[in-house]
């Protein structure tokens, strides 16, 4: 893991250069803009708010036992909300490196540093927004030690994007259908994660199919907390762990034979 390691040296090496360019991609996003900076804070705000009025205003739809909440539209939000970071950070990540090709070529910087700078400007937007949701969630059960699983969720899905979009990334580099293959799986992917309907609706035969997507277990460790104010399963931990785990074996072997070709990719 000596490369992977290497790779985290040059990011804390540049951490103000970092944050210099996530500030910079941040107001990119709302530049030109009557609101501001609000825009980029509204949009998924006000998406999982028709989430609520649609589902538990309008149409009072319920969900039956087993599920974490009996109202629909309040289940869905705790799983929308951290999916739209997860495929805004890893959809950001996987076309920075192709974005930033001309100032990779002209400037001996790390290709991480962009994608970090990405996922790290998603995480500046989603992350007080999940933080927001958890307030509102906490009368449901009371603020319970529970909640302070919130930091490590936050955490995990923070270094899980990392990992994934700089290895999307460098695929995307070598090849362009990298985008659209990602593409269409993160589309689809809401269906494949427990976030429409509770992991006990889904046929059990077919649940390890869930596992293969790396939000299954962030999304049923959020419901936990916000929904119940219970502490993630064990299962939840280990599940991201072993993604974390494979995602770095396969990025440290991946930077390690595409280090004197990527720029050319680009």
């Amino acid at each position: 893991m000596q490369t992977l390691w290497n790779e985290w040296r040059a990011i804390w090496s540049a951490r103000s250069l970092v944050w210099v360019l996530v500030q910079r991609e941040v107001a990119a996003r709302h530049a030109g803009t009557a609101v501001g900076v609000l825009w980029p804070y509204l949009q998924p705000l006000l998406t999982v708010a028709a989430y609520y009025l649609v589902f538990d205003v309008v149409f009072s739809m319920r969900l039956g036992d087993g599920a974490p909440t009996h109202a629909v539209g309040t289940f869905l939000v705790v799983g929308a909300l951290p999916w739209m970071a997860f495929c805004d950070a890893v959809s950001r990540g996987m076309n920075s490196l192709i974005e930033a090709g001309s100032m990779l070529q002209k400037n001996p910087l790390p290709p991480v540093l962009f994608t970090t700078r990405s996922v790290l400007a998603s995480a500046v937007i989603f992350g007080p927004l999940l933080c927001f949701v958890a307030l509102v969630y906490t009368p449901l059960h009371g603020f319970r030690p529970a909640m302070l699983a919130m930091v490590p969720l936050m955490a995990l899905q923070l270094v899980l994007c990392v990992l994934l979009g700089y290895l999307l990334a460098i695929l995307a580099a070598a090849l362009r259908d990298t985008v659209q293959i990602v593409g269409f799986l993160l589309s689809v992917g809401i269906y494949l994660t427990p976030i429409l309907f509770p992991l006990t609706m889904f046929p059990a035969n077919w649940r390890w199919v869930l596992w293969l997507n790396p939000m299954t277990a962030l999304v049923i460790g959020y419901q936990q907390v916000l929904l119940q104010g219970n502490w993630p399963p064990m299962g939840v931990w280990v599940a991201g762990v072993v993604w974390l785990v494979v995602l770095a074996l396969a990025l440290n072997t991946l930077v390690k034979r595409s280090r004197d070709q990527l720029v050319d990719w680009l």
